[in-house]
């Protein structure tokens, strides 16, 4: 593929390069396939392991807690390993341990002990999967088509998000929860098969000098990402955003569902319009990133992101309002949101992959993506103990704020200025 060629052309021809041809259309599968398997296990959670809200809880962090204790250490084996062939055993393995969930349903020995392990499990596995999956890209498409091939992968992502739990309902008032886990294991196997057809060369790492060891690759690591000029502030930008997205998410289906009485048909056209946003920023992100360049790119999206949180913080709404002007405002809200978030993920992940060189990308991504799953994990904390004596709008106002500083650290940094491959204007 040309490296010269116009953006737009780069996003229609990147699908015909072969090695990320097979690369997205497994990813594709298995972003369908984790959706579709997320409506079993919340079906599995509430009807036949009939969890308490603490049991609740404790699953809900298990999916977190392997980033929190092992990001960092995946990361530096993922720039010594064979990136390919960990993205293949890793989805091979989720297919072995979804396959086990139905026998587990059917001989009755599923508990909640049970589906904690499987839900550890395969939280290591998707951690594992995603570590070897960003370092890997670069590898695939010229450094130029970055921007093309995360969006593709965005667009995919967005679309398996907003229809595959409509998809894993409707399979499964039709073929019942173990089948539906038969189902996602099958995906799995296919999407395993598809990563094993990847060609790609991938550069030996050198030999470890004598006294070295995993915590020193660590360290290099941290000191690369947050000693980078542009790197720094997009790394501090982003863990700032979790903060602040966790916070909103937190409060928002409390503030829809309980305190505005939005029926749960209308919280789903909402949520759905989420997704169109998600994916229409997609689909614009790689223009915006050439033409503004990848760091006003990123602000676009991280100022666009302030808009809905604000308003709902603001906006007068109650019960009082009607499900029809209460729905038009949540649903504008999660359009702008998905939006945003669509035009600054595309942007920043592909900045990220094309400015790191490739002896580094594991630990770098590692290093970014462990520290946001534990500021998302202080921000919930922080939501559930303000939505009380603040309220509700009150914490979304705090998430937005904590937006608007997310914008304001690329604002007053050099990433501002700078362009897809690592160059900056004036």
């Amino acid at each position: 593929m040309d490296d010269d060629a116009p953006p737009a052309a780069r996003s229609r021809e990147i699908l015909r390069h072969p090695a990320f041809a097979f690369f997205w259309t497994a990813t594709t599968l298995r972003a369908f396939g984790s959706t579709i398997a997320g409506v079993a296990f919340q079906v599995l959670i509430v009807t036949v392991v009939e969890a308490t809200p603490v049991q609740v809880g404790i699953l809900n962090a298990l999916s977190v807690v392997p980033y929190l204790f092992l990001g960092l250490v995946v990361g530096a084996w993922m720039d010594r390993w064979r990136r390919q062939r960990a993205l293949v055993v890793t989805t091979i393995g989720r297919a072995l341990v979804l396959a086990l969930v139905p026998i587990l349903v059917v001989t009755g020995v599923l508990d909640f002990w049970a589906l904690a392990a499987v839900t550890l499990v395969l939280g290591v596995l998707t951690l594992f999967g995603d570590s070897a999956a960003q370092p890997l890209l670069p590898r695939l498409v010229p450094r130029a088509s970055l921007p093309a091939a995360n969006a593709r992968l965005g667009q995919s992502q967005t679309v398996a998000q907003t229809a595959g739990p409509a998809i894993g309902g409707a399979l499964l008032s039709l073929v019942g929860v173990p089948i539906l886990f038969v189902i996602d294991a099958v995906i799995a196997a296919i999407a395993a098969v598809l990563q094993s057809r990847i060609v790609v060369s991938e550069a030996k790492a050198p030999s470890r000098a004598a006294g070295r060891h995993v915590g020193h690759e660590i360290a290099q690591g941290l000191r690369y990402t947050y000693r980078h000029p542009t790197l720094r502030p997009l790394a501090i930008s982003i863990h700032v955003w979790f903060l602040g997205n966790s916070m909103v998410a937190t409060a928002f289906v409390v503030f829809v569902l309980r305190e505005l009485a939005l029926p749960a048909w209308a919280y789903g056209v909402a949520l759905g319009l989420g997704g169109v946003g998600g994916f229409t920023g997609a689909v614009v992100a790689p223009r915006l990133g050439v033409r503004f360049g990848a760091g006003r790119a990123i602000l676009l999206g991280r100022v666009l992101v302030v808009l809905p949180w604000a308003a709902l913080a603001l906006v007068p709404l109650s019960p009082g309002s009607g499900v029809g002007v209460v729905l038009v405002v949540v649903s504008a809200a999660q359009f702008v949101y998905g939006l945003a978030m669509g035009i600054e993920d595309t942007n920043d992940i592909s900045y990220r992959q094309a400015v790191a060189p490739d002896r580094i990308q594991g630990r770098m991504n590692a290093t970014i993506r462990t520290v946001n799953r534990s500021v998302f994990f202080v921000g919930a904390l922080m939501a559930g103990v303000l939505m009380t004596p603040l309220g509700l709008p009150a914490t979304l106002g705090i998430g937005a704020g904590l937006f608007v500083l997310a914008a304001l650290v690329i604002a007053l940094s050099p990433l501002r200025s700078a362009r897809h491959g690592g160059a900056s204007r004036g």
